[in-house]
Formats: structure tokens, sequence, C-alpha cells
């Protein structure tokens, strides 16, 4: 079995201050910024959002929205129709339900339309700064590859993920994994050999060392 606790503690080595790659300032902010990275990079959701947090500041801006002018805005997105909705349907659900503010539990948020658990822990964790993890293609890459998770479920995988990092550094944990993904342990010719985590890692497919 991998030691989950090593392995956090090499991550944070690396990455000690890590961060969310989506620009927000808020909350609603972030909340549109994931929905609109599915199936997205970061890097186009920021070029769009950048024009976009500057029309649009709070659930009322995104709720009385003219659907065919947000289609148009968050297209370069992709899946622009369904994200449109998925945005506009989940404004009203925050005002009718909450006030007009993102509600800061995982309960509430995932009864918004378009908010599944890795949403919602994207927002508890970077716009609330409480300790969630968001299983997104990269933890569930790196977390298996790892050992630490043995799951191609996000749900199951973010429960072991929880069950064996420390409590208190999830978030950080969370994105720390991610970057790794991006950086290291790539899809396609991940970088084995140069990778901090090589002797903790249980993946069968890596190179031999040396």
């Amino acid at each position: 079995m991998a030691d989950a606790k090593k392995i956090a503690k090499l991550l944070l080595k690396k990455y000690p201050h890590p961060k969310t790659a989506l620009n927000f300032s808020n909350p609603m902010e972030l909340l549109v910024a994931t929905i609109l990275s599915a199936r997205c990079t970061d890097v186009k959701v920021n070029e769009v959002t950048k024009n976009l947090f500057k029309k649009y500041k709070t659930a009322e801006d995104y709720a009385h929205a003219d659907q065919k002018t947000f289609e148009q805005e968050i297209k370069p997105t992709g899946f622009f129709r369904n994200k449109t909705k998925m945005v506009i349907e989940c404004s009203r659900k925050i005002i009718k339900g909450f006030g007009g503010k993102v509600p800061d539990t995982l309960p509430k948020l995932i009864t918004l339309s378009g908010v599944g658990r890795k949403t919602a822990n994207v927002v508890l964790g970077s716009a609330f700064g409480k300790q969630a993890i968001a299983v997104d293609t990269h933890v569930l890459r790196v977390s298996n590859r790892l050992g630490i998770a043995h799951s191609s479920n996000p749900d199951k995988v973010e429960e072991e993920l929880v069950r064996q990092l420390p409590k208190n550094l999830l978030t950080k944990l969370n994105l720390a994994l991610i970057l790794h993904g991006r950086e290291t342990c790539t899809a396609m010719k991940p970088k084995c050999p140069q990778c901090i985590l090589y002797k903790e890692c249980e993946w069968p497919e890596k190179p031999a060392s040396g």
C-alpha cells in the first residue's frame, strides 16, 4: 500500500502554495468558471471570463441574462448551449433558494443545476477555504497510478483520498495533485524519471529507474 502521508509531504514540498488555475474573485465567479471548464482548458475559460465577469457580477445578472447573447459570449468554451442553461438555471436557484448567495456546503451546492461533487468541492476548497477533494481527470489518474486510490469512480476516489490524506491539508493536496498531473504525471508520456514521487509510486507501468 502506497504511503499517502509521505506522498503528501513530498507533494507539498514541490508545490508549497498550489492554487486553482481558474481566475476568480468571489464564489459566484468560481462557480461559473468551473461550470464553463467542463471539457475545456482553464486557459480558454480564463480568456472568456475576463470579459464575462465585467458584465455579470451577481447571481441576478446571470439569472436575467439573454440566453442567445450569453451563448455567444461563452461559445469558445464549447457545449455553450448546455452550459448557458446550467449557469442561468443555477443562478435562479441561488436567488430562489439561497438569497442570491452561493451556498457554502456540499449538500446545498449539489442541488444547483450543473453542479456535481467535483464542482461543489472546487468551490468549497478554493472560494470558501474549506477542506475538500475535487476529483478531476488529473486527480483520478495520478492517485490511481500512485496507489493511493483504486477506482475509476470519482466519488470512490474522493472517499479514499479523504480517508488517507491529512484532513487539514485536503484542498492544498488536491490542487498539488492537479498540478503534478499537468506537469509531471501526464496522461501521455509521463515524466517518471524526473518525478519526486517515483520511489513512492506503485504504478506497474512506470519505467525502471536508472
